[in-house]
């Protein structure tokens, strides 16, 4: 609408009297075009005779537009002139009317009330403010705003902005977006009731931003929705889409491996807790996103609760004399061990339920502590699972990680637990006493549980999430030392001591297991290689000094690729091997068989040790030279050994008459104890005995008896105490060509329980004072060349 043809419909005169239209829903501003559907029987009778006649007609909204038919009184008072452009009838018999606004009216008196409203009206004026710059400003704004929310609002036409565009006359302006704007029928007669174009304008204004503001804050939720929208859309089309690939590669669907797993727990039998438990996890896993990062970690956790043998166990098979055939083929000696194996396997059959003790194999390296677990479990029938424990810090390691954790896994038990498939394996431990603790907590705490027969019939794993009864597994622990194991640990266990081998011993294992088995990793036959008793002897004690047989297995394996290397390049040799063969294939000995050192040097003298790899022979060497009195000691001794210097050393100031030392001596005379060889640590009490000797052998220099060795602790009363480690002693000495062993008393036990076939060439004496060991271990003959300490006390005494 132009400017012209705005004031020309102001100039228009206004009727009298104009017969009224009730509107319910709507409000009609001048020079607006509105559709209307007629319903009332008043208002369609109204409709055609306006339309009859001059089509003008008076509209004014009802204050409630609850009322069907509203009175006089409960219509506005503001209303507008409308002209009937068009009357059409539809086809649900209703009547809908095309008016358009003309002016503004005020209601005045009711002149009829049938069949429809008439009233007298009269002109309402509009009051036009000047064209300023705030007004300008202000129909700009709302010009501009418009056209924004006609842009952002998906229903309303792009046409509509072309026409607010176009429109030149700023009250048509207003009235045009005052009637479309999305606002309640009581704001826009308020609207339509101000005066002031200026008010009005600020009023228009206010509702278009509120509008603008709410439709960008629907547009912005709308937006987010949709994309959260379009994301799952796009995740779920991927999802069918890989599903299909799934099905087409021979792959599982989601649903299909719920299905699987569902059907697998389904025949286990479970306790109620596992059952429920399982039941309440799947579920979790059918909620979840297969894309999801968590969904793979759950479908592994389902799968081993699934794979764990809750309720199986392999059937012990109680034919003792099968077992005890079995051990004694797969392992020479080892005698004890066997024992106490059979006698497990004797109470079992007899009560068929007994909870598996904790077996701890304690020795040197090499003599078959693991391999002795694989023969029980085939001697029992059960399966065979080993865990090395070697360097082990984590305690996750033993009781597993939680769940949250990325790369979250069950501990190394419940593992081989799953791996063995069965609830009763033997389980082997390892190098238990090689297992560290650090900031990530102590392992060896977290087998305290495991290892105890009280608590370990509801084992939890972190990963797990419940209790595994490990009740039924027997365990039997490795280690070379229990010195370095946590005391609450080693009262778990039995201890079975595994001692070293003597040279017969070791000649019977390299016969049945040693050279069959290297003949058989080199690919030769029994035909191709012979070696007899005296020729392993040599292996034995020129090229090997150990309790067990690990280094001996290797010199086998060395000699029998020599003869393979001579077979393969097709030269002459002889199947029986004797001892110059081996000694060119091996090279000249490593070792020297005689191994005491001679008497001919006063205070020499032989002692035992033992040592993590086997027991061992050692040398105490005291020398005496002019001097203050002072005792040296070298030779990487550790406290107690530099200890029992020092108590000896007291005694025989003390008990100097017992053995015909004049102590004058003492204060003449430097001491020097020297234990080879120097870049060796030794420590412990075993060689008490051995000091005092060394140095009653210097001051009186008598010669040590030959072929003499001796172990025992000593204290300053005299007393003679027993040490450990006698059998791995007793077996180095035998290397060495000792003879006689001096003991304690107390350790005559230790001798009891080796073979007497092993010790026949052994003279032990026993002894309980210190004085006993020096009438048998010195003899009354001096040394060659000994020192006059009796021509050095005549010179230096007054």
């Amino acid at each position: 609408m132009s400017q012209e043809d705005e004031e020309e419909m102001n100039n228009e005169q206004t009727p009298e009297v104009l017969s009224i239209l009730p509107l319910r829903n709507t409000v009609l501003f001048p020079g607006v075009v509105i559709p209307i559907t007629v319903g009332r029987d008043k208002s369609i009778k109204l409709i055609k005779d306006a339309y009859k006649g001059d089509r003008t007609i008076g509209v004014v909204s009802q204050r409630d537009v609850a009322i069907e038919d509203p009175s006089f009184d409960q219509l506005n008072t503001v209303g507008t002139v409308a002209l009937i452009i068009k009357m059409l009838q539809m086809p649900d018999g209703s009547t809908t009317v095309i008016i358009q606004g003309k002016q503004r009216f005020r209601l005045g008196e009711e002149v009829q009330n049938e069949p429809y409203i008439k009233a007298t009206v009269d002109k309402f004026e509009e009051i036009r403010p000047k064209a300023d710059k705030e007004f300008k400003a202000m129909v700009a704004s709302i010009k501009e705003m418009a056209m924004q929310i006609i842009q952002m609002s998906p229903n309303l036409p792009s046409e509509a902005s072309i026409a607010i565009k176009n429109i030149e006359s700023t009250s048509f302006l207003i009235n045009f977006i005052s009637s479309n704007m999305n606002a309640d029928v009581p704001v826009k007669q308020q609207m339509l009731e101000l005066a002031n174009l200026r008010d009005r304008a600020k009023m228009v204004l206010e509702q278009l931003t509120a509008e603008l503001q709410m439709l960008e804050l629907k547009n912005q939720i709308q937006s987010k929705v949709r994309t959260d929208l379009d994301k799952q859309q796009r995740e779920y089309f991927l999802n069918q889409q890989l599903k299909t690939i799934q099905e087409e590669l021979g792959g599982n669907s989601p649903d299909l491996e719920l299905e699987n797993l569902r059907e697998r727990a389904a025949k286990k039998k479970w306790s109620k807790e596992i059952k429920g438990h399982f039941s309440k996890e799947l579920d979790k896993l059918g909620r979840m996103n297969p894309a999801a990062a968590d969904y793979s970690v759950q479908v592994n956790y389902l799968e081993l609760v699934l794979d764990l043998p809750w309720s199986e166990f392999s059937k012990d098979n109680f034919d003792l004399k099968r077992a005890e055939k079995i051990l004694n083929k797969d392992h020479y000696g080892l005698e004890k061990v066997k024992r106490r194996i059979i006698e497990y396997l004797a109470v079992l059959k007899l009560r068929n339920n007994m909870k598996a003790p904790i077996l701890c194999l304690a020795g040197p390296p090499g003599v078959g502590k693991t391999s002795l677990g694989k023969s029980i479990a085939r001697a029992l029938g059960r399966k065979y699972v080993r865990v090395a424990l070697g360097g082990i810090r984590d305690e996750a390691e033993i009781r597993g990680h939680r769940k949250t954790y990325i790369g979250a896994m069950p501990g190394r038990i419940i593992q081989s637990i799953k791996k063995a498939g069965t609830s009763n394996p033997v389980f082997v431990l390892d190098e238990i006493d090689k297992v560290g603790n650090d900031f990530r907590g102590d392992p060896s705490s977290a087998l305290l549980e495991v290892l105890d027969p009280e608590q370990n019939n509801a084992f939890y794993d972190h990963y797990v999430e419940l209790d595994y009864d490990l009740s039924n597994v027997m365990f039997i622990a490795t280690a070379n030392s229990l010195s370095s194991i946590q005391p609450a640990l080693l009262d778990r266990m039995e201890i079975i001591e595994v001692n070293g081998y003597t040279i017969e011993e070791k000649i019977e294992i390299a016969k049945q297991h040693l050279l069959p088995k290297q003949l058989e990793q080199h690919g030769l036959s029994k035909k191709d290689v012979t070696l007899k008793p005296a020729v392993i002897e040599k292996i034995i004690e020129d090229y090997t000094r150990e309790s067990g047989v690990r280094g001996l297995e290797k010199k086998i394996g060395s000699v029998v690729r020599g003869v393979a290397t001579k077979i393969a390049m097709e030269q002459e040799y002889n199947s029986l091997l004797n001892k110059g063969d081996v000694e060119s294939i091996l090279g000249a000995p490593f070792f020297d068989k005689d191994l005491y050192e001679g008497n001919e040097v006063a205070g020499v003298v032989t002692g035992l040790a033992w040592t993590q790899v086997g027991g061992d022979i050692l040398f105490i060497e005291a020398s005496l030279s002019p001097g203050k009195g002072k005792l040296s000691l070298t030779g990487n001794l550790g406290d107690v050994m530099k200890e029992s210097a020092a108590i000896a050393m007291a005694y025989l100031k003390a008990h100097s008459r017992k053995f015909n030392i004049d102590n004058r001596l003492f204060d003449l005379w430097d001491v020097h104890v020297h234990v080879p060889a120097g870049a060796t640590p030794k420590d412990g009490p075993s060689a008490g005995i051995t000091m005092l000797t060394a140095l009653t052998s210097a001051f009186t220099q008598r010669r040590v008896k030959t072929h003499l060795a001796m172990t025992g602790e000593i204290t300053l009363r005299g007393k003679v105490l027993p040490v450990g480690g006698i059998k791995e002693k007793i077996l180095a000495a035998k290397r060495a060509n000792i003879k006689e062993i001096i003991l304690s008393k107390s350790n005559r036990k230790d001798i009891l329980e080796i073979k007497e076939d092993y010790i026949k060439d052994l003279v032990f004496h026993y002894v309980n004072e210190m004085k006993e060991v020096i009438d048998l271990a010195l003899t009354n003959e001096k040394v060659k060349d000994p020192i006059d300490l009796t021509l050095m006390e005549k010179v230096t005494l007054p």
